[in-house]
């Protein structure tokens, strides 16, 4: 019999995606679900952007070039000033999805074996591309009883090795939303000098914050050659599917290295470089709307679950993700049972089990991750499902 690899078999499924047949067999029984499961904003995509696609006039759809459309770069320079992010055009590489920018770090940064700390509960997906990249996860726990802080320094220096090359950090953080302040990022900054490490930093949700403010690992001075940004249009413009993202770095070996990787998968989505391009140009007061909707899905998803007796929830300082403690024997189970087992008024929620968000198993048995990029009266119309489903669930402790 012919045999797959290691690395297929170590492959991680999506624990996201894990209990869509069970969604697609509830729906099929004339269930409503309401997916809180998964970061599909409802926010519609602006007009402005997708009109930049329908309207663009070529005879040829060419190759760009390989770090992406000039104009496209020169047009984040601008994005990024705003945000007090000095770069040039060199400095950026456009990337197929956030998800390319991150495995191009990991393949460009590190050797198979190496390893790459990361505070958890952290995106699912990370674990994936380190497994792409052979690389090694070493988790620190965050806890919910500190709303998901970053771990203490001390906890950091443990994990520490000779084979550590890197710190990979979420800001604001998916899965729980918490958002790392000014003083937590200049730890990190310490430790990356000291241990000569890079930091990569992952900053997909940089416009969604409620409470203080945003600083991003390219505000860190003095550390320009350790500091790799991550960054993709994705949750900004609520345009999952165009599949763009940037590479951002003003270590010049390192974004040499890396274009070999850009190179080899030839050229990042034509059209999708046109629609991100149109979307800089969008008014500086887009995401206020969105920004205000978002704050106000989060109050009232964050105040319902709280207001269920033995439910736990810290208040996500941003992104559109909120991680909630629930008096539940198995997070995966109850997730399951909520799709198979489970309805009121023919209604249930799909939720997101946090097991998967961890790296150490047996983390995360009793948190599940809600993504609240429904409306107010459907977020309000699950949290009396979930609160149903709480009093009914067989595994209640």
């Amino acid at each position: 019999m012919l045999k797959i690899s290691n690395r297929a078999i170590q492959m991680p499924a999506s624990p996201i995606r894990k209990l869509v047949p069970y969604a697609e067999a509830a729906k099929k029984r004339g269930i409503k679900v309401y997916h809180l499961n998964i970061g599909q904003p409802d926010i519609e995509t602006p007009k402005q952007i997708l009109d930049a696609v329908r309207h663009s006039d070529f005879k040829v759809l060419e190759y760009s070039h390989s770090a992406g459309n000039e104009s496209y770069r020169k047009k984040l320079v601008g994005y990024y000033k705003k945000v007090g992010i000095e770069v040039t055009t060199d400095q950026i590489i456009i990337t197929t999805g956030g998800s390319e920018a991150i495995i191009f770090g990991f393949m460009a940064c590190m050797d198979a074996g190496d390893e790459v700390i990361i505070p958890e509960p952290f995106y699912a997906n990370y674990n994936g591309f380190a497994v792409e990249a052979g690389i090694i996860v070493k988790p620190i726990k965050s806890s919910i009883e500190t709303g998901f802080a970053l771990p203490p320094i001390e906890d950091f220096e443990k994990a520490i090795t000779a084979k550590t090359r890197a710190i990979v950090i979420c800001n604001p953080n998916n899965p729980t939303g918490y958002l790392y302040s000014a003083a937590e990022m200049d730890i990190l900054k310490l430790l990356i000098i000291k241990h000569n490490l890079y930091l990569f930093a992952d900053e997909a949700y940089r416009e969604f914050c409620y409470e203080g403010t945003h600083t991003s690992a390219m505000h860190l001075t003095g550390v320009d050659d350790h500091v790799v940004l991550m960054d993709t249009i994705s949750k900004r413009y609520s345009a999952c599917g165009g599949r763009i993202g940037a590479f951002v770095t003003k270590n010049k070996t390192l974004i040499d290295a890396t274009m070999k990787f850009a190179q080899a998968r030839l050229s990042p989505p034509s059209f999708a470089q046109i629609l991100g391009e149109a979307a800089v140009d969008l008014p500086d007061d887009y995401f206020n709307t969105t920004k205000a909707e978002y704050k106000l899905r989060r109050d009232t998803i964050v105040n319902r679950l709280n207001a269920i007796p033995g439910v736990f929830c810290p208040n996500p300082g941003g992104a559109f993700y909120a991680m909630a403690k629930l008096p539940i024997d198995d997070s995966d189970k109850f997730c399951q049972w909520l799709l198979e087992s489970f309805s009121y008024n023919d209604q249930t929620v799909m939720l997101a089990p946090a097991t998967g968000f961890y790296s150490t198993p047996g983390l995360g048995k009793q948190e599940v991750r809600l993504a609240y990029v429904i409306n107010v009266m459907a977020i309000n119309a699950a949290m009396d499902c979930l609160e149903k489903a709480l009093e009914a669930y067989p595994g209640r402790i």
